[in-house]
């Protein structure tokens, strides 16, 4: 019976075990291109007591207000006079003629107008004062800058003045061709003789519509008895 194995509960001695066999883990070996994340140097975060605070974008400096146009205060001025003289002719010049085709009377009409022109005088009055100005026409080729063609507003001139010199001893035909001839002249158009039966044409028709369409007699001067 002794190639039997005793059992250790049965008072038999504990068979001896064979020896451990020791096993080793090769190492990993490291990777060229790789760094421990404990090699790395720790980034410093400034606090945020030291991070100046963002600066905004400067404002735009759009220069200085802009001044009223005090000229525009005769315009406020000339309404408010208009308004007053159309006030004070109803009240003082009108009548009270109240009849039964008209209860209201002449009277309240005029007035409201006036009272209206003091009310547009004042509110353009108040506009100025803040600087409004009005916008200019975008259609309009205009150079503020350039000076003032004082040879064209002195042509206008002298044909409006020669039309009012003329008018009644030769007559509204003549003088007005003179007048619109001369026009067209100081605006600058050299076609003469074009320009001289576009004028005559124009003074026959105004002629004709006043004395035909408005019952209104120009003056004929020379040319009586044959217009």
């Amino acid at each position: 019976m002794s190639g039997m194995t005793t059992r250790p509960d049965r008072g038999g001695e504990q068979p001896s075990r064979p020896p451990a066999v020791e096993t080793s883990v090769p190492p990993i070996p490291e990777q060229p291109g790789a760094q421990r994340t404990a090699d790395l140097p720790e980034v410093t975060r400034p606090a945020t007591a030291d991070v100046p605070p963002t600066v905004g974008e400067p404002a735009v400096d759009d220069g200085p207000a802009p001044r009223p146009d005090r000229a525009q205060y005769g315009v406020c001025a000339f309404l408010a006079l208009v308004g007053g003289l159309v006030i004070l002719d109803a009240i003082t010049r009108i009548g009270h003629a109240v009849n039964s085709a008209d209860p209201i009377g002449p009277r309240p009409v005029p007035i409201l107008l006036g009272v209206l022109l003091l009310i547009v005088a004042a509110i353009y009055a108040v506009d100025v004062a803040r600087g409004g100005t009005g916008e200019p026409e975008a259609g309009e080729d205009v150079d503020l800058s350039s000076p003032i063609d004082w040879r064209t507003v002195l042509l206008l001139i002298g044909a409006f003045l020669v039309n009012a010199v003329l008018i009644d001893r030769l007559g509204w035909v003549i003088s007005g061709t003179i007048l619109f001839w001369g026009s067209a002249y100081a605006l600058g158009n050299r076609h003469y003789v074009r320009n001289l039966l576009i004028a005559v044409a124009l003074s026959l028709i105004t002629f004709y519509t006043f004395a035909i369409g408005l019952d209104v007699n120009l003056p004929a001067g020379v040319l009586q008895g044959i217009l």
